[in-house]
């Protein structure tokens, strides 16, 4: 949906196109302010987010880590998203596999786990 084009519909992808219709649908996220593959650099390291939320003002407020549904959350995956947080500096990590949701909010450095996804109106 956010890439405008046809990909193989993979697990990953599967919980990704689902999620997304999520955000868009149940939770009010508005689908031009998000980004599906992004790449950063890390000097000569590259690395690719699955989805990036942006902020009214176009900066990066939210990353979102997806899984297939047979790979478990862990903190191998946190740490994933914590070496995408190290360029991008986001308020907001969220991981999921389709059956589970971790969803944090970075203050000062510390990591609070919310019980559910905010709605975007509460962001």
């Amino acid at each position: 949906m956010l890439r405008r084009k046809y990909v193989a519909l993979t697990p990953e992808e599967g919980v990704r196109q689902h999620f997304v219709a999520y955000l868009i649908a149940e939770k009010g996220y508005p689908q031009g302010l998000m980004a599906n593959e992004v790449e950063l650099k890390c000097g000569v390291k590259k690395l690719r987010c699955d989805t990036v939320l942006y902020s009214k003002t176009l900066t990066p407020f939210m990353i979102i880590e997806y899984k297939a549904p047979t790979v478990q959350l862990s903190q191998k995956v946190f740490n994933q998203l914590l070496d995408y947080n190290s360029i991008l500096g986001v308020k907001y990590l969220v991981m999921t596999n389709g059956q589970s949701l971790m969803c944090c909010v970075v203050n000062e450095g510390k990591y609070e786990f919310l019980t559910t996804l905010p709605d975007y109106a509460d962001l």
